[in-house]
């Protein structure tokens, strides 16, 4: 029997949805592992969130509720974490492969003695134990994994599961956060973004790249904006665009920037270099523009259209307005 443990995400006070998307896989995980889901929830004025995740199939909710877990420190929310672990010894964890999971994630495993599988694509039980599915090699191969430990933690990627409320009681047992000896504390954030849709999140993303040119140049970065406009998308950017200050790093998809796992990404302009296929190759539709009939991104892409970004934009746009209308 394995309790299956979904780590809360929190970000402006709700529940992130790929939070929600584990605990509903979760509740699978757990049926077949002969054992139930828990959510795991720490922060300040996080408790009533506690319900939020009994919506989503967690029977009982282990919350650390204090003003000194305000603000994400990894070393102490990991100490807190593997503290009540060893306690309550869970089979399963999850945690969503974010920056705040690929964070925590590591330090949890190390801390424990346990089997990490990072930026998974697919999850099951086979046996009582978890397997899972990852991309290794930039994403050119898939690699099915088992674990050997007793805990087994994976960091899943955003999007992979629909998000479905299910019955759970969502019973709130409190714990205290005993961070330990903590030497780092958070001295102030600067926050980006804005009301821009967040790229690991979003269901639609509008990417640009090299051949959308220095904005002082053109106007291909609006047309594109335009047209994420058009399909409340997030808008994302490769490297060469953000390395040539074009664009934002927090927009940059690829290895170096977010993976992404959107159900429709546009490519327009981009090559798709190695780097930046890794990022985004497992988007469930990709969409490629690119006037280079022989550019990579032809290679991972569903539907190609061989042209001038410039010209294409506009006509994707009013297509999208008059389908959408």
């Amino acid at each position: 029997m394995a309790n299956v443990w979904v780590i809360a995400e929190v970000k402006e006070g709700k529940l992130k949805k790929v939070t929600t998307e584990l605990l509903t896989k979760g509740r699978d995980l757990a049926a077949k592992a002969g054992g139930q889901l828990e959510g795991v929830l720490l922060g300040s004025g996080v408790e009533a969130l506690a319900a939020d995740m009994g919506k989503f199939g967690a029977a009982k909710v282990h919350v650390a509720d204090s003003a000194a877990l305000k603000d994400y420190v990894g070393e102490a929310f990991a100490s807190a974490i593997a503290k009540l672990a060893e306690a309550e010894k869970p089979g399963i964890i999850l945690i969503g492969a974010s920056v705040y999971g690929k964070d925590l994630a590591p330090r949890l495993a190390a801390k424990l003695g346990a089997g990490l599988a990072s930026d998974c694509t697919d999850l099951g039980v086979d046996g009582g134990k978890l397997t899972v599915v990852r991309p290794m090699y930039a994403g050119k191969a898939l690699a099915s994994v088992t674990f050997k430990t007793d805990i087994q933690i994976a960091s899943v990627r955003p999007n992979l599961f629909a998000a479905e409320e299910g019955a759970g009681a969502g019973a709130v047992a409190k714990f205290d956060a005993d961070c330990g000896d903590v030497k780092v504390s958070v001295q102030g954030q600067q926050m980006s973004g804005g009301d821009k849709i967040e790229l690991t999140e979003a269901a639609i993303i509008v990417a640009g790249g090299r051949g959308c040119k220095d904005p002082k140049e053109g106007n291909a970065w609006q047309l594109l904006e335009d047209l994420a406009k058009t399909l409340n998308a997030a808008v994302g950017a490769s490297r060469a665009a953000v390395d040539a200050g074009w664009r934002g790093h927090d927009e940059q998809v690829g290895q170096t920037g977010k993976v992404v796992n959107p159900t429709l990404y546009i490519a327009a302009g981009i090559s798709g270099a190695i780097q930046h296929l890794a990022g985004m190759s497992s988007s469930k539709c990709i969409v490629a523009v690119n006037k280079d009939p022989e550019a990579p991104i032809f290679g991972v892409a569903d539907y190609g259209i061989v042209g001038d970004l410039n010209t294409v934009l506009p006509i994707m746009n009013d297509e999208f307005k008059k389908l959408l209308a």
